[in-house]
């Protein structure tokens, strides 16, 4: 994935150059064919195509947080006067 993006890279910074060194051609041109012809686009493809890397992680992030309470230990007593709910009979 990296290599198609540099392949890219290479080919718009190309045009780019071209641009500024033609005879009708201007460096705000050059700035302008960087941006919408390089940057913007692979910035987008390369989020989407990152997108099942992200989800990946944080499927094994949420399968590797621990539970505070699952620790194996006695939960504590409450503090001061707790009174139990009332439950009515089934």
């Amino acid at each position: 994935m990296y290599l198609i993006a540099m392949g890219w890279i290479y080919v718009v910074v190309m045009m780019a150059v071209a641009e500024a060194v033609g005879n009708n051609g201007t460096l705000l041109g050059a700035i302008i064919t960087l941006v919408l012809y390089g940057v913007l686009p692979l910035a987008l493809v390369m989020y989407l195509l990152g997108t099942p890397g992200r989800r990946r992680r944080l499927r094994a992030l949420d399968a590797a947080s621990v539970d505070p309470d699952a620790g194996g230990h006695a939960s504590a007593p409450p503090q001061g006067d707790a009174v139990a709910p009332v439950r009515k009979e089934p």
